[in-house]
């Protein structure tokens, strides 16, 4: 909320426009869509009344619990590096900002997607935090639809940067350093 605060205040646009929708592909984009509420509406259901997923519990030891309650912190601490290095470059949609430089520091020195690479991990520690295979089915379509997207973004990069993004695709890996 604080980076889609800061890019706001940037004067940037963060609603998808009818470019962003059709970059991402109009199926992608409503999945993606539909998914943001059906997460929404799963978290505050278990926050409000977990005991009705106590049927899809999932036996794990206490010490994986806390293995992923240690991921998503790390996770988290990623995610803000990310977006801090992107600043005002930052989007949710398949979007580049007006005068859009390649940004090839901090974590995006060794990884292409690292803001990706953190919702992974994200996805991964809620699922181990709450021991629950609808958090687990959530983490998988999260990563299957972030991994689905990665072509059509890396796509618009080429586009704008050519053969710079051609070079920078060469020497970093794509969620996890080469």
């Amino acid at each position: 909320m604080y980076f889609n605060y800061q890019a706001r205040k940037a004067g940037q646009v963060l609603m998808p426009d009818e470019n962003a929708i059709s970059r991402e592909g109009r199926g992608l984009f409503a999945i993606r869509f539909a998914s943001f509420f059906l997460l929404a509406a799963i978290f505050l259901v278990y926050a409000l009344d977990p005991v009705w997923l106590i049927k899809f519990a999932i036996p794990l030891p206490t010490w994986l619990r806390w293995a992923g309650f240690i991921i998503g912190l790390a996770s988290l601490v990623f995610l803000a590096w990310t977006q801090a290095t992107l600043g005002n470059y930052f989007s949710p949609q398949l979007r580049l900002q007006k005068d859009h430089q390649l940004v090839t520091t901090g974590p995006y020195a060794r990884i292409r997607h690292p803001l990706y690479s953190s919702l992974f991990g994200i996805g991964v520690a809620f699922a181990l935090v709450t021991a629950n295979w609808l958090f687990v089915l959530l983490a998988v379509l999260v990563i299957v639809g972030l991994i689905a997207r990665v072509p059509r973004e890396e796509k618009m990069m080429l586009d704008e940067f050519g053969d710079s993004y051609r070079d920078y695709m060469l020497r970093t890996g794509r969620f996890f350093p080469r």
